[in-house]
C-alpha cells in the first residue's frame, strides 16, 4: 500500500527511505502490522559506500524494509544530485523512537549482542525506561558455532516484535543478512553501539552536534583514527561530482509504503 509518509529513493543504486522523524512511529506500526521479517537499516555514508562495493551488504540493504540515512553527507548528496530534501535521522533518538513505538502496543524485544554483564545492565535499563515493553530474552554476542542453530531457534521461538542486534556480533549487521530467514517474523535492527550507550559506558554525540551535522567533529576528537576516513569521504565527493557532470545515477523508486 502506497503512503506519503515514506518515499524510497534509489541513490546511486542504493535504496534510501525518506521519512520525516515525526512520521517514523506510523511507519514502524505499519511494519509491525505486516507480520513479516522486516530488517531496518540506519545507513551512514560509510555504509553507503560499502553497499556500493560489497555484494552481500548491498543485497542486505536492498532487501531491507526501511533504510534511514543517519549521515548529513548522504542528505547533502541527494540534494546535490536531485535538489530534493531528505530527512536525516539521529541514531540514538531513532532507536528510542522505535522502542517507544513497540512499547505502545505492549509488544516484545529480544536483546542480542554485547557481553553478558553489559546485557544485564541494558535489560535493566530497558525495563525501567520502557515498562510496558516485554524483554523475552537476551544472549551475548559470543557463542560457539555449533550452538548457532539452537540460538536461532530460541530467538524464533520467543517471537519478539523487535530483535536488537548489538556490538560484538560476529559479522555485525551481516549476521542479520545471513540469518534473517531463520529468525521468524518481526522487526530486526542492527543497533551498533546502542548497548554501551544505554548502559552509560560510552558517550554519544550531543543533540547539538547531531542537529548541526557536526558528528564528524565529535568522532574526530573522541576517536582520532576516525580522521583516516577522510580518504573515503573524498572518494564519495568525487563520485557525486562525476555523477552530477554525467547527469545520471539517481532516481525515485516506484515502491513506497
Amino acid at each position: 500500500m502506497q503512503s506519503q509518509k515514506r518515499q524510497r529513493i534509489l541513490f546511486l543504486n542504493v535504496p534510501i527511505d525518506n521519512v520525516a522523524p515525526h512520521d517514523l512511529p506510523s511507519v514502524i506500526r505499519t511494519l509491525m502490522d505486516s507480520q513479516q521479517r522486516e530488517n531496518i537499516v540506519l545507513l551512514s555514508v560509510w555504509d553507503f559506500l560499502r553497499a556500493r562495493k560489497t555484494t552481500v551488504y548491498r543485497l542486505f540493504v536492498q532487501n531491507a524494509a526501511l533504510v534511514l540515512p543517519i549521515s548529513a553527507s548522504l542528505v547533502h548528496g541527494i540534494r546535490f544530485l536531485m535538489g530534493e530534501k531528505v530527512y536525516k535521522h539521529v541514531p540514538f533518538e531513532t532507536n528510542i523512537a522505535i522502542l517507544s513505538t513497540v512499547e505502545e502496543r505492549d509488544r516484545s524485544v529480544y536483546l542480542f549482542g554485547g557481553t553478558r554483564k553489559l546485557l544485564q545492565i541494558v535489560e535493566s535499563n530497558v525495563r525501567q525506561t520502557f515498562p510496558s515493553l516485554t524483554v523475552v530474552g537476551r544472549h551475548a554476542a559470543a557463542y560457539k558455532k555449533k550452538d548457532e542453530a539452537v540460538l536461532l531457534h530460541a530467538i524464533k521461538k520467543t517471537a519478539p516484535t523487535l530483535l536488537l542486534v548489538g556490538e560484538g556480533t560476529r559479522g555485525r549487521e551481516l549476521w542479520l543478512a545471513k540469518n534473517t530467514e531463520k529468525l521468524g517474523s518481526g522487526l530486526h535492527l542492527w543497533c551498533s553501539d546502542l548497548y554501551t550507550v544505554f548502559a552509560k559506558k560510552r558517550k554519544r554525540p550531543s543533540l547539538f552536534f547531531s542537529m548541526h551535522n557536526m558528528e564528524w567533529l565529535w568522532f574526530t576528537v573522541t576517536k582520532p583514527f576516525y580522521f583516516l576516513r577522510i580518504f573515503l569521504f573524498i572518494s564519495y565527493k568525487i563520485v557525486l561530482l562525476i555523477t552530477k557532470i554525467l547527469k545520471k545515477g539517481t532516481k525515485y523508486d516506484s515502491g513506497s509504503s
